[in-house]
């Protein structure tokens, strides 16, 4: 259900399966999949897709270029920066898709930089921060700072 107070821009695709909470915002050029859940407050700008199976809190924000796949969860107040790279398989082949996604968390309040790429199966902490270009393939303790290729702990 498309909550009535969600704003939806005309030009965004939003199927009627979709679960927006109020007072999402939805911009130009953004996707969502039957099957997602997007909660209230919620910012997705223009050019990001949530894809079904997705789930995302309140109070989220999803700069440009974000794709949110099945299996990934975003809980309430995430950061996303422009162009972070979400993946939920960690062998893909084309036309061959796994029974289950790998399940990816990230916590209450954490915030991912732009560019930054995290692989499947992973939680990223409550209040971690994520820098701009990072790629993280360990799991991300609460509070903490990561950067790097691969990801470590500043």
């Amino acid at each position: 259900m498309i909550h009535p107070c969600a704003r939806i821009h005309p030009l965004a695709v939003v199927q009627q399966d979709a679960e927006i909470g109020a007072g999402t915002s939805v911009w130009q050029f953004a996707v969502v999949l039957d099957g997602a859940c997007i909660g209230a407050d919620c910012n997705l700008n223009a050019h990001t897709l949530v894809e079904g199976g997705a789930v995302i809190g309140d109070r989220v924000t999803l700069k440009c270029g974000v794709y949110v796949w099945e299996g990934i969860t975003l809980e309430d107040d995430v950061f996303c920066g422009p162009n972070a790279t979400f993946t939920n398989d960690l062998r893909p082949r084309s036309r061959q898709h796994p029974e289950d996604y790998l399940r990816t968390r990230v916590e209450r309040g954490a915030s991912i930089g732009a560019g930054a790429v995290i692989l499947p199966g992973l939680t990223i902490g409550a209040g971690a921060m994520i820098g701009a270009g990072t790629v993280v393939t360990r799991d991300v303790p609460p509070g903490e700072t990561w950067v790097g290729n691969p990801a470590r702990k500043v």
